[in-house]
């Protein structure tokens, strides 16, 4: 008989907002959270219900604030930008390093936030907040070289991002910006990241950088948010409808602009024989249930070798671990070691689900079909937004896993006889962020990768967005405007020499202010 699990003492949602409350007063009330803008933190803003996608539980909702109130914190940020880029840079770097050292002294408790709101494993919810402050401290370790020639652009950055990754992405674009001699902005993505967010802001504000955190629909804060006049750039994390509205948007003000959007990430097996090596790859590649833009949730497979595929893929993805992330069998242990845990909502599961069905309804065949494990969660718990592992053969083309990225634990899997079939699909959704091609001979590798249309392409080894020295952008339709990575990073938020243009993908006729 299976052991009965607990929840880790001292790991309950209401040991975490009593500890943030007790770190950053100012920011946290009994039972909500404030907006920061105008260099304080406000009571505006109307708090809605929300729940935790690890067991249903209630957690802090955003305090969203109107279309006005977003457009006055927006004018507060733009004289906060007048003054902080006339800071010198060794004060800058200065309070960013202040910054940094707060955050790491909260790691651990931001990374329980983290928990709680997103549902991230507990290892990766620190890792999360490890990237973030170790990016930026590589950052303040290179700024002088990337600013030579430079200044600040003359309004604030406004950062809409997706709620995956609150820390290493949101976080850290943030703090990189604002050293850079910029005001930010941040909305709270809709889905979840509150707590943590509202934490961090409150050690970076009290640094003396100067940040802006408010809550509110993406449509009633997006006139303040994305076409303001006083706003210098827009940088986007999410899904491409929302995207291409931001695009336009953007576009047709002359906006500077960083917009990452989804793409169907592909991973390709063409003349390939090394299977103990993507067995071994498998797993890791279900880190945070395929919740990242870099995740992997297509292979395209040549029919010759699918028999050995399935040999090294199943026994790989059976071996994939989820379940509560703090549930345990004794008090001492440590959080249990998951490849994921709940997707970010019962709705999100649901939605996934739905697809997976409407997809074998049209065809699509099922190799596996994973099962919750009830040994790995609390009795009677909520499991609404708990989805195990499946993978589909096949996926008809009318369905939405053929061309879209499913931001969950499916994988589907497409046989091809030609090179030309194998490059069709690897391209089906216009564009990606990354791609894998395994294949035995370096030749053949070297003629295929440029016609695949990702914009970082491995070699039989996963990529991720990476960051520090490493360029990151996309192709099509996966991104739109300036790349980012090291010093392209800092050059996509400040003004060069006059006729500049950055690298990136612009539309031809758009010239770069």
């Amino acid at each position: 008989m299976a052991p009965t699990l607990t929840l880790k003492p001292g790991t309950a949602w209401s040991d975490a907002w009593r500890r943030a409350l007790a770190v950053a007063p100012e920011a946290f009330r009994a039972d909500h959270v404030l907006n920061l803008w105008g260099g304080a933190w406000q009571p505006d803003g109307r708090p809605l219900p929300a729940t935790s996608p690890v067991d249903g539980s209630p957690v802090a909702g955003p305090p969203r604030l109107d279309a006005a109130s977003a457009t006055r914190a927006v004018r507060a940020a733009l004289d906060q930008h007048r003054a902080w880029r006339h800071v010198p840079l060794p004060d800058r770097r200065a309070r960013v390093a202040a910054a940094l050292d707060a955050l790491a002294e909260h790691r651990e408790l931001l990374s329980l936030l983290l928990v709680w709101e997103i549902g991230k494993p507990w290892r990766l919810a620190r890792a999360d907040v490890d990237r973030a402050v170790d990016g930026v401290r590589w950052y303040l370790e290179h700024i002088e070289g990337m600013l030579d020639g430079r200044a600040p652009l003359d309004g604030p950055v406004s950062n809409i991002a997706s709620w995956n990754y609150p820390m290493s992405v949101l976080v850290h674009a943030m703090l990189v910006q604002a050293l850079a001699g910029n005001a930010v902005i941040a909305k709270t993505p809709t889905d979840g990241g509150l707590a943590c967010l509202t934490l961090a802001c409150a050690l970076i504000h009290r640094a003396g950088i100067p940040v802006t955190l408010v809550s509110g629909s993406g449509s009633e804060l997006s006139e303040a948010l994305v076409r303001s006049p006083e706003i210098g750039c827009v940088s986007f994390v999410g899904g491409r409808d929302t995207g291409a509205r931001i695009a336009t948007a953007v576009t047709d003000l002359g906006k500077r602009h960083i917009l990452e959007q989804e793409g169907l990430n592909t991973w390709g097996v063409w003349e390939h024989t090394d299977w103990d090596a993507l067995r071994t790859v498998i797993p890791k590649l279900f880190d945070y249930g395929k919740q990242r833009c870099t995740a992997y949730p297509r292979f395209v497979v040549q029919r010759t070798a699918f028999d050995a595929f399935l040999a090294a893929y199943l026994p790989a993805v059976a071996a994939i671990r989820t379940g509560h992330p703090l549930a345990v069998e004794h008090p001492d242990d440590p959080p249990p070691e998951l490849d994921f845990g709940p997707l970010i909502n019962a709705a999100k599961a649901k939605e996934l689900t739905d697809h997976a069905a409407e997809a074998i309804d049209r065809g699509a065949v099922p190799l596996f079909r994973g099962n919750l494990d009830p040994a790995r969660f609390l009795p009677g718990q909520d499991v609404s937004a708990y989805v195990a592992p499946l993978t589909l053969l096949s996926p008809p083309a009318s369905s939405p896993l053929y061309h879209a990225e499913p931001f969950g634990p499916v994988d589907t899997i497409v046989l091809v006889d030609t090179e030309a079939e194998l490059l069709a699909a690897m391209n089906a959704s216009n564009g990606a962020l990354v791609a894998t091609l395994s294949t035995d001979d370096p030749a053949t590798f070297a003629r295929l990768a440029p016609q695949i249309r990702a914009f970082k392409l491995g070699h039989g080894t996963p990529r991720s967005r990476g960051d520090r020295e490493e360029l990151f952008g996309g192709f099509g339709a996966s991104w739109r405007g300036a790349f980012v990575g090291g010093e392209l990073l800092i050059h996509a938020v400040t003004q060069g020499p006059d006729g500049e243009r950055l690298p990136g993908n612009f539309p031809e006729y758009q010239l770069m202010p």
